[in-house]
């Protein structure tokens, strides 16, 4: 055991003593896995930002949210159908809520009306477009994970009520109040005047296609004076996160029975959740990450035949060195292990290099691009370190192999 340690820390000597020699040589060698491990770590980190930002868009829609709906959250082939299902009611949400106050031990727990509708919105000579304005009651609050960055959501009076007041979200209020608090003051959507009563903390996007933070919420009955309802509602219903396959079916019997079905008939609406969401991006984030990371992938390799080759060169350059070691009495394993150290101290020491380089490009995009930050994680980080590793073993253990079995009377003879 003691001799295989002096061998190796010998062979690491040798190594250190050739890359030293090798200046310019060894770091065109390295600088293939420099390359492959920066292509291969930014890319993992992409796909990691990728995947915390779906999830953080995914929890805007609420993990123990079920979201009764007209339209399927996925393609229909049969359109028509699904066009001419009757159109909830914000009624609906009340059936539900006194079932639930009736049957305190079921898996439901609270159901909102929610009606949706684009709108521009008008404060002096600011003006916003595209912006989505949602009718509710003061209930929504309980079920969405929003904080308030100033003021309140409207209560229940308010809400019966439907008084003029708004809950806005972090973009509007940013543009139109620029210079001050949004609170107190009025704000004009179609030919009604609004109170602003709150602001909602930032929130941020889903997938960078709809921003939470251009939203205005008022009280239903608010809305209903300034919008036609039509289509336009749903029904989200709070339920026991541990019993959603329960709940999802308590809700679809007790809707089916709001509507009157009979049992023969097809259910005309849908009950839709985060999950359906998910199921569509998965397959796509799967193909994302694979057809990433063999492009990238293609570049280590390129990195591992340079460190082959020149494992290859170093190997006919001391062919006489090895021919002499090996006639005063050297082993195969020692001569192996002192070509394949070699081979592995260029290529972890690439690797290192392509690992601070990566770490160092990822904190310089997250401080341009904040929204969209890539996570450099720990296990990428092993991971780059245990690739640059098994490049160096996989790309130098041919040529070593080679050098160890070098007859030594060829090798002094070689010229």
């Amino acid at each position: 055991m003691r001799k295989i340690y002096y061998e190796f820390i010998e062979s690491l000597r040798i190594a250190a003593a050739q890359i030293r020699a090798n200046k310019m040589r060894s770091l065109l060698t390295a600088l293939g896995v420099i390359i492959g491990i920066v292509s291969v770590t930014l890319m993992g980190t992409a796909i990691n930002g990728i995947g915390a930002k779906v999830e953080s868009s995914l929890s805007g829609f609420g993990d123990d949210v079920l979201y009764i709906t007209k339209w399927p959250w996925r393609d229909v082939d049969d359109w028509w159908s699904y066009r001419n299902r009757p159109r909830l009611r914000i009624e609906h949400a009340q059936r539900i809520n006194e079932w639930i106050s009736a049957h305190p031990e079921d898996p439901l727990k609270l159901a909102v009306p929610v009606a949706s509708a684009n709108s521009t919105v008008i404060r002096g000579d600011y003006r916003v477009t595209g912006i989505y304005t949602l009718g509710t009651v003061s209930d929504y609050a309980r079920i969405v994970r929003t904080d308030m960055k100033e003021g309140r959501f409207f209560n229940e009076v308010e809400s019966r009520g439907g008084r003029n007041v708004v809950v806005i979200g972090f973009d509007v209020a940013d543009a139109l109040f620029p210079n001050g608090s949004p609170v107190g003051q009025t704000l004009r959507i179609r030919s009604q005047q609004y109170t602003v009563i709150g602001v909602a903390e930032r929130q941020g996007s889903f997938l960078g296609l709809f921003s939470f933070d251009s939203m205005v919420l008022m009280p239903i009955n608010a809305f209903r004076r300034n919008f036609w309802i039509g289509n336009n509602v749903e029904i989200r219903v709070q339920v026991d996160q541990s019993r959603m396959d329960d709940a999802r079916e308590e809700l679809r019997g007790l809707m089916r029975r709001i509507r009157q079905l009979p049992p023969e008939a097809k259910d005309n609406f849908d009950i839709n959740e985060q999950k359906v969401i998910r199921e569509q991006l998965d397959p796509m984030m799967r193909s994302i990450t694979l057809a990433g990371l063999f492009i990238t992938g293609l570049s280590l390799f390129v990195g591992a035949i340079g460190i082959a080759n020149i494992t290859f060169v170093s190997v006919k350059e001391r062919t006489k060195e090895i021919g002499t070691r090996k006639a005063l009495g050297a082993r195969r394993g020692t001569i192996l292990m002192q070509f394949l150290i070699e081979a592995v101290s260029i290529s972890v020491i690439g690797g290192i290099i392509g690992l601070t380089i990566a770490w160092s490009v990822c904190k310089a995009i997250a401080i341009m691009f904040p929204a969209f930050p890539p996570v450099f994680s720990l296990t990428l980080l092993f991971i780059g370190f245990g690739l640059s590793l098994a490049v160096g073993v996989l790309s130098g253990f041919i040529p070593a192999l080679g050098a160890s079995k070098l007859d030594p009377v060829v090798a002094l003879r070689y010229e």
